[in-house]
């Protein structure tokens, strides 16, 4: 099975769970880039307005696989706008995909994700996977933003991550 994994990282916990998943799939892995850096104030904009932000490489790349797994974080209960060029893509060029994402979770779970991947791509993920940062910190008061925003994961942690990730996408490959 050929598989691609695509990623989106504005902190970097993103790009190292998806290469180090990448890496053990044999997979190919792409990053995801803008050209202009992005702020905390374009993320609010393009998540009120809806818009897409333009991205390299372009969509066009994934014709050629079986799977294709984006990795990206979670912005106000909405996948990150960087990767939307990328599910539009997919409405009118179907392929199996799955939706991996580690993001704060200070503010809980993100219920809303699954439907808004059907309503951008026209269709369900193969595997949505919706992990959050709050679940690595040590037990204690329940984590506020800025200590979610903060974290960055350890070679420990990518590993452990990874090892769920990989053990939930073999019932899908």
């Amino acid at each position: 099975m050929s598989i691609i994994v695509i990623s989106y990282s504005f902190t970097g916990n993103n790009e190292a769970l998806a290469s180090n998943v990448a890496k053990e799939l044999s997979a190919e892995y792409i990053r995801i880039l803008e050209s202009k850096p992005r702020t905390l104030g374009t993320i609010t904009l393009d998540m009120i307005f809806s818009r897409t932000p333009l991205v390299q490489p372009a969509p066009d790349l994934l014709g050629k696989y079986d799977l294709i797994l984006f990795f990206g974080p979670i912005w106000m209960g909405q996948v990150a706008t960087p990767l939307r060029a990328y599910l539009k893509y997919l409405k009118t060029n179907r392929y199996k995909y799955g939706f991996i994402s580690i993001s704060g979770g200070a503010d809980g779970t993100n219920p809303k994700v699954s439907g808004e991947l059907r309503k951008r791509t026209g269709t369900d993920p193969a595997v949505l996977i919706d992990l959050h940062i709050a679940d690595l910190l040590p037990p204690g008061p329940i984590p506020a933003r800025k200590d979610t925003s903060a974290y960055r994961l350890d070679d420990g942690d990518i590993k452990q991550l990874s090892s769920t990730i990989v053990k939930k996408l073999m019932d899908v490959i």
